[in-house]
């Protein structure tokens, strides 16, 4: 699956383990169910090659993490009519919220009322900054 070189050694998404955990893929990038996730369907899309965070993509990995996405999308739709929306998201750095230093992309279904107040969607990670 990933030649040595593109691998870093400790990274939870370079092991072997990953494989056996992969959902679907598209040509350079893979994905799975998120281990900690925020609704349920909550999948992350993983470039094979390890790179830090999304401004290191190549055209491919962003290419092909594009169709992942939208197969995703469409799968989780047809098997939920509930999910209505998707938060799609990338921490770039510690500061951004990124804990694994491995790019990798959350596609969040959500469903109407799984919260009281989605207005802001992703501006939600500075509290004070969603309602606007």
């Amino acid at each position: 699956m990933q030649k040595e070189k593109d691998r870093a050694a400790g990274c939870p998404f370079c092991g072997d383990g990953l494989r056996e955990r992969i959902i679907d893929e598209e040509g350079s990038v893979a994905a799975v169910a998120d281990k900690h996730p925020v609704t349920s369907g909550h999948t992350l899309i993983i470039p094979r090659r390890h790179v830090e965070d999304c401004f290191g993509f190549t055209p491919r990995e962003t290419e092909d993490a594009g169709r992942l996405l939208r197969r995703l999308k469409e799968r989780i739709q047809a098997e939920n009519p509930l999910v209505t929306g998707f938060n799609i998201g990338i921490n770039c750095g510690v500061s951004a919220g990124q804990t694994i230093p491995h790019a990798h992309i959350h596609l969040i279904p959500r469903r109407d009322g799984d919260t009281p107040r989605p207005r802001g969607g992703v501006r939600g990670v500075i509290p004070e900054k969603m309602s606007y």
